[in-house]
């Protein structure tokens, strides 16, 4: 299996404690020590950083019983109990102070091996390159797949163009535009957005590039691809304000301002589904429909989430701004 995960117990020893020194030991669920006598951390330098660099360097030197993985600090995530009842478990964030979580000897902090990671740079693009083979595939190849020939009509040589321009675009965003509060994700995200990708590529392709495919009038494909191309280039556009919502060197949540962002809290979710729906319309694909309403279910909760966090950091309260009145991501409607 890719993925263990054990309790790390910070104890107060019975012997005297070294000035200066915090002393951790590691142990699983059942209590069993993982390494004999726990290891020592400077005050000075009790970091989250410096308890990952840890736990690797023990990995590294098999000295964690039962663990043979190396544990790399992006594999690593630990969190510490709520400070209020049936409340979440509070992650440690790297880049800070043990002391910033109020993580002291005798606290209990929860470890659980992510497995192994890739990058998320690198995820996003085999996902988004798998569509720019399989679609057109269907479209270029049509008499071996189908097994006759035959002149794609307006609407599917369009949809052609469209679904190129879109994952290609991504692929732009991705290494120019994208900034990624973690850098990595466990492996098996690469499998399973393969799937979802590259399947609905699929789906949506054989059916819309098949010969007995019934097209819209010219005016309804014409009019509904020009309507998609707008929102895919509205969908751009609030890539760029969130890319450019930071100053160098700034962190924390800030509130997105702008086209779009003025009325919806996710407005670079409304332009992707409205594009979609664009797509749809103008070829009038079931299977089109279906990829636009999973990919809407996912980002309806995305942006629930996203929108419930910016109303609770910007609450209007000691000095701290109010979050505008906004829909969260589909007006008029959410």
């Amino acid at each position: 299996p890719w993925s263990t995960s054990f309790t790390i117990t910070i104890i107060r020893f019975k012997f005297t404690k070294k000035i200066g020194i915090m002393k951790v030991r590691l142990v699983t669920r059942s209590g069993r020590d993982i390494v004999d006598g726990g290891f020592e951390i400077p005050d000075d330098a009790a970091t989250v950083d410096a308890l990952q660099a840890q736990i690797h360097s023990l990995s590294l030197k098999k000295k964690l019983k039962g663990i043979k993985a190396e544990l790399y600090p992006s594999r690593q995530r630990m969190t510490i109990p709520a400070a209020t009842a049936g409340g979440k478990p509070v992650p440690l964030t790297p880049g800070k102070k043990l002391s910033d979580f109020d993580v002291k000897d005798g606290a209990i902090v929860t470890f659980k091996d992510l497995g192994i990671q890739i990058g998320y740079q690198t995820v996003f693009f085999w996902e988004y390159f798998g569509p720019l083979l399989v679609y057109p595939m269907f479209h270029c190849l049509r008499e071996q797949v189908y097994g006759k020939a035959f002149t794609p009509c307006l609407a599917q040589r369009l949809a052609l163009w469209y679904f190129c321009f879109h994952y290609t675009k991504r692929i732009a965003e991705t290494f120019l535009l994208h900034t990624f509060s973690h850098a990595t994700m466990p492996i098996a995200n690469l499998f399973r957005n393969c799937s979802y990708y590259w399947g609905f590529a699929a789906l949506v392709s054989y059916f819309v590039n098949h010969p007995d495919y019934t097209s819209p009038s010219e005016l309804r494909v014409k009019v509904a691809f020009g309507l998609a191309l707008l929102c895919q280039l509205g969908n751009l556009h609030t890539h760029l304000t969130l890319a450019n919502l930071r100053k160098p060197g700034e962190k924390g949540y800030k509130i997105p301002r702008g086209f779009g962002f003025n009325w919806v809290t996710c407005a670079n979710y409304t332009f992707e589904i409205y594009g979609w729906f664009f797509f749809n319309i103008a070829t009038q694909s079931l299977m089109g429909v279906v990829f636009m309403s999973a990919g809407a279910l996912q980002m309806i909760q995305w942006a629930g989430q996203k929108h419930a966090r910016l109303r609770k950091q910007f609450d209007g309260k000691e000095g701290r701004e109010k979050y505008p009145r906004r829909w969260q991501i589909l007006p008029p409607f959410i």
